[in-house]
C-alpha cells in the first residue's frame, strides 16, 4: 500500500467522487483535523481521483496541517461528478509523493487528478446545490442599472399586446407605443437610396439587376471593395472601415463650414451609445471621495444614469431650467459641480443637444458658456448630438459643440477635450436595428486614444451594415446623381412631417388644462408637465410607485397608449412628467394626444 502526502487547494469541491462498482468502497473519511486552513475536527475528507478509491485513517505523521492530508491509495476505479473526464489534469492540483512503494502501488500515484477537502455527505452531494450567480452573489453595480425606456410600463405594453392577440376584451384595440424613438416600428418608411445600397450591399448578385439606379450601384460596389473578402459579412478594423471614416471626417468638415476632421480621431460604433459607454469607461476610476463624478442634465436619457450605475461611477445632476424651455444655465452647473466636490471628483460634463427627452436647442451663446465653464473647471466634455438633423422650431439652429470649439480660438480650441457622438437611428434616416454611429475626439491624449482603440478592439468592430449605412448617411448622393432628387423630397419629407407634429403635440396638450408642455424644438419627444391631485399621489404611495408611473400604468391599461414616467428620466422634486414621442403618423398622433388629454381630465376628476 501506498501513502501519498497531497495539497489541498481550499476552494476545491470535495463530492466529486462515487463508486463505479459495490467492489470497491468509497473513501474513509479522516477523523484528524480538516484538511483545509481553518477546519476544525471531524471534517470528513473526500478524495478525488481519477483511478483507485483512498482512504484517511490516522496517518503514519500528523493527518492535515493547514491545507495537507494524507491518503492511501487501493484499487479503483471511481468516476468523476465534476465533468473532467479521463485524461484531464488541472495543473493548479499538486501532488507530492511520500511513500515507500513502487511499482503499480507508485504508479498509482501519478495518476491521481484532484483532491478536496468537505463536510458533505453522499446524500447531500445528490441533493440540490445552491446556484453560483444568485442576486445575492450578483455584481451589485449591475442591479443599480435602472432603463425606464424599456422599464416595467414596456413589459406590461408587451403583455397587453399578447392578451390582445389571444382575444382578450380590453377597453382599447391596439397598444400604442409611444415610449421610443423607433421611427420605423412607428410607421415612418426608410430613406430608398439607403435601403438600395444596403441591399445591393448584402446581395452582390442584385448588381446585374436593372432594377436600381446606378449611382447606387457605385456605392455598393465601392463599399464592398473596403470590406474583407468584398463582403459585409466580414470583420473590419476595431474602429471602422477606413475609406468610411474618412466620409465622416469630410462629413464633419463641410458640416462645421470647413473646419478639419481627422478621420484617425473618429471612431465608428455600434449606435450613439455603445461609443459613449466607451468614453465613460476611459474616464471611471478611483474609489471613495476619489470616485469619478459626471455632471448630467436633469432631465436625462437614461443610457446615462444607467451606464454610470454599472461602471459604478457618480451621477451629479444638474437641472434644466423648465421655465425657460429647458434652458441650461451655467450658475446651475456650478451649483452641481461645488457641491459633487464634497463627495466625489468630477471629471466630465454630458451635454444633449438637441435635448432628450427635452426638445430644447442649445444656442451658440450657451455652447460658448458651457466650453468655457468646462474649461475653467478642466471638465472632459461629451457632446451627444445624435439629433443634429431634428431641429423644428422657427429661430433654432444646429450648433456642434466641434465648431464652436474650434472658431473660439486658442486656448480652448488646443486645450478643450471633446467627444463628439452622432447616429444613423435618428434624424430622417431611423435606422435604429442597423446600429451605426460614430464619435470624434478631440484634444485627446494620445496614449489614451490608443487606449480607446484597444478597448474598442475587444468588441471586434462595428456591425457593417450600420457601418454602411453611416457612409450614405454622411455621403449622400450629390446633385448629378440619379438617386439624388427622390432622396432631397424624403429625407425633406419626413423632416417636415416631425415638425408639423412637433408643433401640433405642444398645441394640444396646452389647451389641456393641468397639462403644460415647452416648445418641442428639436429632437424626438415631448416632455409635458402634469398636475396630480393629491389624492392620487398618496394612492401612488400607498402602492409603492411614483406618482407619474402610476399615472402612466392607468394611462396604459385604459387607453393602450404607452408613454415614459418623468421619474425614469429625472425631474426637481414636486413636479410630474411623461415622456412620449412624436412619431406617430400623423392622424394616429392626433388621435392619441385626444386620448391623452381626456384620460387626464378622467383620472383628474377621479382623484379630486
Amino acid at each position: 500500500m501506498a501513502w501519498a502526502q497531497v495539497t489541498f487547494p481550499s476552494s476545491l469541491n470535495t463530492n466529486l467522487v462515487s463508486p463505479l462498482s459495490t467492489g470497491h468502497p468509497a473513501p474513509e473519511p479522516c477523523g484528524g483535523r480538516g484538511v483545509s486552513p481553518g477546519g476544525g475536527p471531524g471534517v470528513s475528507c473526500w478524495l478525488h481521483l481519477l483511478w483507485g478509491p483512498c482512504c484517511c485513517p490516522s496517518p503514519p505523521a500528523p493527518s492535515c496541517q493547514g491545507g495537507r492530508g494524507w491518503l492511501r491509495l487501493g484499487p479503483g476505479p471511481y468516476s468523476l461528478h465534476s465533468g473532467l473526464g479521463p485524461g484531464d489534469r488541472p495543473a493548479h492540483r499538486r501532488l507530492k509523493r511520500q511513500c515507500g512503494g513502487s511499482g503499480a502501488e507508485g504508479a498509482s500515484l501519478s495518476r491521481v487528478m484532484a483532491v478536496r477537502a468537505g463536510g458533505h455527505s453522499q446524500a447531500a452531494m445528490n441533493g440540490p446545490k445552491e446556484k453560483v450567480l444568485t442576486l445575492d452573489t450578483m455584481n451589485a453595480c449591475v442591479k443599480r442599472v435602472e432603463y425606464a425606456v424599456r422599464g416595467p410600463i414596456v413589459l406590461r405594453a408587451l403583455e397587453l399586446e399578447q392578451e390582445l392577440r389571444q382575444g382578450v376584451k380590453k377597453p382599447f384595440t391596439e397598444v400604442i407605443r409611444a415610449n421610443i424613438g423607433d421611427a420605423h416600428a412607428m410607421g415612418q418608411k426608410p430613406i430608398t437610396f439607403l435601403r438600395q445600397v444596403l441591399a445591393l450591399c448584402v446581395h452582390p448578385d442584385l448588381l446585374n439587376s436593372p432594377d436600381f439606379p446606378e449611382d447606387a450601384k457605385r456605392r455598393a460596389e465601392s463599399i464592398l471593395q473596403a470590406c474583407g473578402g468584398h463582403s459585409l459579412g466580414a470583420y473590419s478594423n476595431s474602429s471602422g472601415i477606413q475609406p468610411i471614416r474618412e466620409h465622416v471626417a469630410q462629413y464633419i468638415q463641410r458640416r462645421d463650414g470647413g473646419i478639419p476632421a481627422d478621420p484617425n480621431n473618429i471612431f465608428l460604433s455600434t449606435g450613439a451609445s455603445d461609443a459613449i459607454v466607451t468614453v465613460l469607461k476611459l474616464l471611471v476610476a478611483g474609489e471613495g471621495r476619489c470616485r469619478t463624478g459626471v455632471l448630467i442634465p436633469i432631465p436625462q436619457y437614461p443610457l446615462y444614469s444607467a451606464a454610470l450605475a454599472e461602471l459604478n461611477a457618480v451621477q451629479v445632476d444638474y437641472y434644466l431650467d423648465e421655465d425657460r424651455a429647458w434652458a441650461l444655465d451655467v450658475a446651475e452647473l456650478r451649483r452641481a459641480l461645488c457641491q459633487a466636490r464634497g463627495h466625489c471628483c468630477p471629471r466630465a460634463l454630458c451635454i444633449i443637444n438637441p435635448g432628450n427627452p427635452t426638445g430644447q436647442v442649445q444656442t451658440r451663446e450657451c455652447i460658448e458658456a458651457v466650453i468655457r465653464f468646462a474649461f475653467e473647471e478642466r471638465l472632459f466634455l461629451m457632446a451627444d448630438e445624435v439629433y443634429q438633423d431634428n431641429v423644428y422650431a422657427e429661430g433654432s439652429q444646429f450648433h456642434s459643440f466641434k465648431k464652436v470649439l474650434m472658431e473660439m480660438g486658442p486656448p480652448y480650441s488646443t486645450q478643450q477635450e471633446l467627444a463628439s457622438f452622432h447616429s444613423i437611428s435618428k434624424g430622417y434616416m431611423g435606422e435604429c436595428g442597423l446600429r451605426g454611429g460614430y464619435v470624434e475626439v478631440v484634444n485627446m491624449d494620445p496614449a489614451v486614444q490608443q487606449q480607446m482603440q484597444k478597448l474598442m478592439s475587444v468588441r471586434l468592430c462595428p456591425p457593417l451594415p450600420g457601418q454602411a449605412v453611416l457612409d450614405m448617411v454622411v455621403s449622400p448622393p450629390e446633385p448629378s446623381d440619379p438617386s439624388f432628387t427622390q432622396f432631397q423630397a424624403e429625407k425633406q419629407a419626413v423632416l417636415a412631417n416631425l415638425a408639423a407634429k412637433a408643433k401640433l403635440t405642444e398645441q394640444v396638450f396646452n389647451e389641456v388644462p393641468g397639462i403644460r408642455c415647452n416648445p418641442v424644438q428639436g429632437a424626438m419627444y415631448s416632455f409635458p408637465r402634469i398636475e396630480l391631485p393629491p389624492r392620487a399621489i398618496q394612492r401612488a404611495k400607498e402602492l409603492g410607485l411614483a406618482p407619474d408611473m402610476f399615472f402612466c400604468l392607468r394611462l396604459l391599461e385604459e387607453t393602450g397608449i404607452c408613454v415614459v414616467p418623468g421619474s425614469g428620466f429625472g425631474q426637481r422634486e414636486g413636479t410630474y412628467h411623461f415622456r412620449m414621442t412624436i412619431l406617430p403618423a400623423a392622424e394616429k398622433l392626433r388621435s392619441l394626444l385626444e386620448k391623452l388629454s381626456q384620460f387626464h381630465a378622467k383620472f383628474t376628476r377621479e382623484y379630486s
